[in-house]
């Protein structure tokens, strides 16, 4: 019995992805060194990239400031680097552009967004936009908890140092965290697997959880890393995104080629 008849313009999809459960801390070190010699050899797609995410974070502190409503800024820049894998997807082509010896044009770097022909990529931003929106929800929610009634007033710092302001930053930021690392075991291997290979964002959730999951301590670790540079950028006016974004975009690629065979 013959199978169903492929249609020639559309690629074949890939098998499901095996994933090694033997990473180490030193894969980590050898990623980012990785990372730093893409960066300074293709810059231009770095800062570009990059420029896009200091320009979110600036507009999206500027619409918040400007809109009178300081309730939303800290949870605004708390979940800002939500969006961070998403942008980086173009660097994620860069990288394995430049490891496959394939020419390194702005068409195709950029045509990345589009995935293979089909949506999946751009169906995960779609769960890259949901996932800050609810959080955004949910830190509006745990404000309206715990200061509510009394608000910020006129003096925003005096209100976070009160017990019930401590509250809400403690409060806050666990709940943060763990949404933030669950969103993070979704997309740290899955976008690369998806820039790569023709496989739905399903199966490439999948084998993130996975990578995740086999190699706990030391993908808990990149995502420090992570979290760590990427907040300490933020510090001077989203100036050091310029760097951290493009050198952990290209870092997390090589890490994706030691955690997916």
């Amino acid at each position: 019995m013959h199978g169903l008849p492929q249609n020639p313009g559309v690629p074949a999809a890939s098998p499901a992805p095996q994933v090694s459960g033997d990473l180490a801390w030193g894969d980590l070190a050898a990623a980012l060194a990785a990372g730093w010699r893409d960066f300074l050899a293709m810059p231009r797609f770095g800062l570009f990239f990059g420029g896009v995410y200091v320009l979110a974070g600036i507009t999206i502190g500027w619409a918040t400031v400007s809109g009178g409503n300081l309730t939303w800024l800290i949870p605004a820049i708390a979940g800002f680097p939500l969006v961070a894998p998403f942008v980086a997807v173009g660097l994620y082509e860069a990288s394995r552009r430049r490891a496959a010896g394939e020419p390194l044009t702005w068409r195709a770097v950029l045509g990345a967004l589009k995935g293979h022909g089909d949506d999946q990529i751009l169906s995960m931003g779609v769960i890259v936009f949901v996932a800050f929106s609810f959080w955004m929800i949910v830190a509006h929610a745990i404000f309206a908890v715990f200061v509510g009634e009394s608000g910020m007033g006129r003096d925003p710092v005096a209100a976070i140092l009160t017990p019930a302001g401590l509250a809400m930053i403690g409060v806050g930021s666990a709940v943060g965290a763990l949404m933030a690392f669950a969103f993070y075991a979704m997309t740290v291997i899955s976008l690369p697997l998806l820039v790569e290979r023709k496989v739905d964002f399903l199966t490439a959730i999948i084998a993130s959880l996975a990578v995740v999951r086999r190699n706990f301590a030391v993908m808990l670790g990149w995502a420090a890393i992570i979290a760590v540079l990427l907040f300490a950028a933020m510090l001077p006016g989203f100036v050091g995104l310029m760097v951290a974004l493009p050198v952990l975009g290209h870092a997390t690629w090589h890490l994706y080629e030691r955690a997916v065979d």
